[in-house]
């Protein structure tokens, strides 16, 4: 596993401007833009077009995709030009790497086939070609459910010699997530329902909370 002087951190569902500008000024890494139609956080092109206009440099932008078609995938990375894609359905490896663009695998789990660290490592170990692997909590709704996970089930993720960089989602909160750091010690942490105060409204004070929470500040 690659080791980080410091936790990343990803605030993912955001829909508007305002929050993108809280993200960036508490210090987050990274923003999500969630291109799921059937979300709570779903935004269009359009709408994920402008914010991604307010995101300053060096901050990257992430497009999150469940089960979408090549052509809808394609359409985002030519008109959102995101950082990095995030897989969080049952996509193939092959197509996660067809689109010669840096991407994410999400693994939820708990799902089935995915309810034990064996099972977890077998799974990842084929998206090798990932720049990291994602763990959220399962859900119908394909995350931000606010549900936590078992961290104890990535035990065997986290010891594998060819493991990607890890990033741990599912429930984390300001008020928990310096703990679920210092038990898994991931390379980034991704938050959406944690530091909202409804589906897909952000509070800049619950980012900030979160951010300096991450950082042990």
């Amino acid at each position: 596993m690659l080791a980080a002087a410091r936790t990343r951190v990803k605030i993912c569902g955001l829909t508007r401007l305002e929050d993108v500008h809280a993200a960036a000024q508490a210090g987050a890494d990274a923003i999500g833009l969630v291109m799921y139609s059937k979300s709570a956080r779903a935004v269009t092109v359009e709408h994920a077009r402008a914010l991604r206009a307010a995101v300053p440099a060096f901050m990257s932008v992430v497009a999150l995709f469940v089960n979408a078609s090549e052509r809808e995938v394609q359409e985002v990375i030519a008109q959102v030009r995101p950082d990095l894609l995030q897989f969080h359905g049952d996509e193939s490896p092959d197509y996660c790497q067809s689109f010669d663009h840096r991407y994410v695998r999400a693994f939820r789990v708990g799902a089935p086939g995915l309810d034990n660290a064996d099972a977890i490592l077998r799974q990842c170990s084929v998206y090798q070609s990932a720049s990291g692997w994602l763990f959220d909590s399962y859900s119908q709704a394909y995350g931000g459910s606010g549900r936590t996970l078992d961290i104890s089930l990535l035990q065997a993720v986290q010891n594998a010699d060819d493991s990607r960089s890890i990033i741990l989602a599912g429930g984390l909160t300001p008020e928990s997530v310096g703990a679920s750091i210092q038990k898994l010690r991931p390379y980034a942490v991704d938050v959406s329902s944690g530091v909202e105060i409804a589906p897909g409204i952000k509070s800049p004070e619950k980012i900030r909370a979160f951010v300096a929470a991450a950082h042990g500040i």
